[in-house]
């Protein structure tokens, strides 16, 4: 896959696959390709055999967000069919099955901040920095703010939409933006680790774990339980979850159909 985009770069090593923002020379502004190719590799990707994915950027930034000039003099379809493509491609990414973790080196802007908060997980370098910028001019990041908004609660969120102020790599992680903060230089084997640790186990539960997880989140507590519950009790027939019961029970490593170690 890995030539078959014009913005994006799709990498598989072992049962990772690595999707790239490739397009440096515009500071990966995600432009209505770009939304289109990140779309199109997500949902290759997940249809396919690996059990983790990076989400990576090459060049100075890891994304300026949206592309202004797709916007300029546009009718209002327009502009509602690029926000549509923008929201299909962040939920496309937490559509699929495969644990997806942000490695994230730069600064990401706007939409750029969307895409890293629509990450399952996300890693920073200790220079990267993240803004939903709108507030300082005069459009106001709302899209990029219901993902962000979803991780770091009211107060923090509308803080950034209002002021347009960047965050550090720290404050980010404080606030739940990111999980962790390392050197540049331990960038790759911090996101290396994290991949390593969330893809262990039964493949099958995970993606069964993953997908409740997003929906249950837009419930109330009582529909968030009932859903939860009725989930997890089918999810406990499957024949990963009865070999890890079995193995526990016997006291003895379980033997998963498909899995890292």
């Amino acid at each position: 896959m890995a030539g078959d985009f014009e913005f994006v770069l799709v990498e598989r090593e072992g049962d990772v696959t690595t999707i790239w923002l490739n397009h440096p020379d515009r500071l990966n502004v995600l432009s209505r390709q770009m939304m289109l190719e990140l779309t199109d590799a997500f949902t290759t990707v997940g249809e396919s055999d690996v059990t983790g994915v990076v989400l990576a950027a090459k060049g100075r930034l890891f994304s300026a967000g949206h592309d202004f000039a797709e916007m300029a003099g546009a009718e209002l379809a327009d502009v509602q069919a690029l926000f549509k493509t923008c929201t299909r491609m962040m939920t496309s990414m937490q559509a699929m099955p495969q644990p997806v973790v942000a490695r994230v080196h730069a600064l990401a802007t706007g939409a750029g901040c969307q895409l890293v908060a629509s990450a399952d997980l996300a890693v920073a370098a200790d220079v990267a920095t993240f803004a939903t910028p709108g507030g300082k001019g005069g459009l106001f990041c709302t899209t990029p703010l219901v993902a962000v908004g979803r991780l770091i609660g009211r107060r923090r969120a509308l803080e950034m939409g209002m002021s347009g102020d960047a965050i550090d790599a720290n404050t980010a992680a404080e606030w739940g933006l990111v999980n962790q903060v390392v050197s540049l230089e331990e960038l790759d084997s911090a996101t290396d680790a994290l991949v390593r640790r969330v893809t262990r186990g039964s493949i099958e539960s995970k993606a069964i774990g993953k997908r409740a997880f997003y929906t249950q989140m837009d419930m109330g507590l009582v529909d968030a339980y009932e859903f939860a519950t009725s989930v997890m009790a089918a999810g406990a027939l499957i024949p990963d979850s009865q070999e890890s019961i079995a193995a526990f029970i016997e006291k003895r490593p379980p033997r998963w159909r498909n899995a890292t170690v």
